[in-house]
């Protein structure tokens, strides 16, 4: 007998989760924000849509299938299954964090912040989720293949990214780089600078903690993957 569907939700802390993991209560949290001018309201009140989101996200999938959630800070220990459809609640940049562990799953974005985020990748609100989540375990249903890129040193190391990478110091230091095609042609380069698979609205989220370690002298190939991001449009 095969297994029943899987949906993974992906998330990520909320920066009203991260405010008071760090100071210990709300009360800390809120005076800390309003010693800076801000309000912890607003703060609270982006968390308690993310909270609705995720809600109306996971009772909208049916009950005889198998589920999971996965938090940002967890994504390279989680293992993806084949047959999976992972379901993006948050921002845009988060979609493109959790393409680098996916390998053909179709993903659903769902935007839990409507008039914040600007919904390139996170196209859905969640009220839609259950129409989609039936759509994509059902066969013929269409899907953006957007372009991954990887960067490959000399020494194996190995980096996934959506559509871009940065090639440069972590610091403000300025580097100097030697650029060249398949074709021989190089030239000289100073500073960083970002390599795109192909042009497109720029997304991130935060500093990521995944890079390649290189030092002088050493080589990287950058290049289309063969994998693609399949977004649900």
């Amino acid at each position: 007998m095969s297994l029943a569907p899987r949906v993974v939700i992906a998330h990520r802390t909320t920066e009203y989760e991260e405010l008071v993991a760090h100071h210990g209560t709300h009360g800390q949290a809120a005076f800390f924000l309003s010693s800076r001018g801000r309000d912890i309201e607003e703060v609270a009140e982006r968390h308690r849509r993310t909270r609705r989101a995720l809600a109306d996200v996971t009772s909208a999938i049916p009950l005889t299938w198998r589920q999971s959630r996965v938090e940002r800070a967890d994504l390279d220990r989680f293992l993806f299954a084949p047959e999976d459809v992972v379901v993006v609640v948050g921002q845009d940049g988060l979609v493109a964090n959790v393409a680098k562990y996916l390998d053909g799953q179709p993903v659903v974005g769902i935007d839990s912040d409507p008039g914040r985020n600007p919904g390139v990748l996170v196209r859905h609100r969640p009220a839609s989720a259950g129409k989609l989540l039936r759509a994509a375990f059902a066969s013929g249903t269409g899907a953006d293949e957007l372009t991954m890129v990887e960067a490959v040193a000399d020494d194996t190391q190995r980096l996934l990214a959506l559509n871009e990478v940065y090639l440069g110091a972590a610091g403000h230091q300025t580097a100097r780089y030697r650029l060249g095609l398949d074709a021989g042609d190089a030239r000289d380069a100073d500073g960083g600078g970002v390599v795109e698979a192909q042009a497109s609205s720029g997304v991130g989220d935060g500093m990521e903690g995944d890079a390649l370690e290189l030092t002088w002298g050493q080589t990287v190939r950058v290049g289309v993957c063969g994998r693609r991001l399949r977004l649900l449009g």
